[in-house]
């Protein structure tokens, strides 16, 4: 999938090892936000899970609420839209036109499927606001997902490099979704639910730009018999070329 000078516009997304796990990831998603969906839908009812949670994160996290908002600014739409334009562009700027895409569209699919799609059907409410999944954690998990799948396939990044730019991603994102249990808007099943919708849809939509990108690139490749021809062909006129270039220096008798 790459060609002779490996550039990056060509590269896949996901690594040959990395894809049946990434596969495998997107269904734990899919089953978990589907699971806790019907279990804590249409209603502001909390579990014993969210109890005990929610009265951890409150006490860790300092009461200041203009603090708590700005520790929670990272997940607003606006944030979301700013460092998402900023990937996509550096993508462009890389020539890795696979990672823009990923970017531009599994960031943006993730926020419609919670805002659209999973708070109407759940119903589930907190401070009177739609709150499962939680949007804040979606955006951010999916944005931190996008973040290390990209500096996965930068070979020219440290492994080092990588590791600690995933970890910092991922824990904002934490940090982000805690910020919004703390200010009362979500609950903690709120945000494992938008963690889940924004890392399986960044994973799945990689998956996608690469199976396609694959079946494009393999349908531009001639079918085998054409190929064989034009070999066959090339040695030929390579071989008709010989005697022409020989006869002159007296190797081959008129």
């Amino acid at each position: 999938m790459t060609n002779s000078d490996s550039r990056p516009s060509v590269r896949p997304l996901l690594s040959d090892a990395a894809r049946l796990p990434a596969a495998a990831i997107v269904v734990a998603c899919v089953v978990m936000t589907a699971s806790l969906g019907v279990w804590l839908g249409h209603g502001a009812h909390t579990d014993r899970v969210d109890t005990v949670i929610d009265a951890r994160v409150k006490t860790i996290l300092p009461g200041n609420a203009k603090l708590l908002e700005r520790l929670a600014w990272p997940g607003g739409l606006h944030a979301i839209i700013g460092l998402t334009a900023v990937l996509v562009l550096v993508c462009l700027l890389r020539r890795r036109y696979r990672g823009a895409a990923l970017a531009a569209i599994s960031i943006p699919a993730a926020a419609v499927i919670t805002e659209r799609l999973l708070k109407p059907l759940v119903g589930r409410t907190a401070l009177g606001f739609l709150s499962f999944p939680s949007g804040h954690a979606t955006g951010t998990f999916a944005l931190a997902t996008a973040i290390t799948v990209l500096l996965a396939g930068a070979p020219r990044v440290s492994r080092a490099v990588r590791l600690c730019a995933a970890v910092i991603a991922f824990a904002v994102a934490s940090v982000v979704a805690a910020a919004m249990i703390a200010l009362g808007f979500h609950y903690f099943t709120d945000a494992v639910a938008g963690a889940a919708v924004g890392i399986g849809t960044v994973l799945a939509t990689a998956l996608v730009v690469d199976l396609v990108m694959l079946v494009w690139l393999r349908s531009r490749e001639p079918p085998p018999a054409i190929a064989a021809e034009g070999r066959l062909t090339h040695a030929d006129a390579e071989k008709a070329r010989r005697p022409e270039a020989d006869a002159p220096r007296g190797l081959i008798s008129p």
